[in-house]
């Protein structure tokens, strides 16, 4: 039997008023809850590859506040698509009664942001439910991307950043 309280918390988001593309987790893992800190589990290959991507390093920075300054400093903004749910471990299969995140207020605060990449499939999954008004909105580019989690072995890194590299390459405003 459940309370229906949820057990998992979410973090505001990383933005600025510069951020043109945002990047959206589900709900942060056990590590990443416990450390208040977005892809904190050492085998998630979310920071590798954006360091990779975005400035050609094999390592991203150590500490965490200048991680979220390299997205920042990108005009990358970073949240997750749900707010609130129950969840036993850090599995995406294992949110039940999820709040999503208020992405119309959102992108009203953040008007330059034209394109969203989904982390994983449960991401993609939660926005489409709950936002379906804003995927119609043709300003705004909506990319499902693979997984960074380390629960998504199949795809090696390798992969990660081909699949990944298409938001850099691609990075301009649908308006344009």
């Amino acid at each position: 039997m459940t309370n229906n309280k949820p057990n998992c918390i979410g973090f505001s988001p990383s933005t600025d008023k510069n951020c043109t593309i945002l990047i959206l987790g589900s709900m942060p893992g056990i590590t990443s809850l416990e450390k208040q800190q977005y892809y904190a589990h050492p085998q998630n290959r979310f920071w590798p590859l954006m360091a990779y991507l975005l400035e050609h390093k094999k390592q991203p920075p150590e500490k965490y506040e200048e991680r979220l300054a390299m997205l920042l400093h990108h005009h990358i903004a970073l949240w997750d698509s749900i707010n609130t749910c129950e969840r036993t471990g850090s599995l995406d299969t294992s949110i039940h009664h999820e709040a999503a995140n208020d992405f119309a207020k959102f992108f009203t605060a953040y008007p330059h942001i034209h394109t969203v990449c989904f982390n994983g499939a449960k991401s993609y999954q939660t926005f489409k439910k709950y936002n379906k008004p804003l995927l119609k909105n043709e300003s705004i580019r909506f990319l499902p991307m693979p997984s960074t989690s380390p629960a998504n072995a199949r795809w090696h890194m390798d992969m990660l950043i081909e699949a990944w590299q298409i938001i850099f390459i691609h990075n301009k405003s649908p308006k344009s």
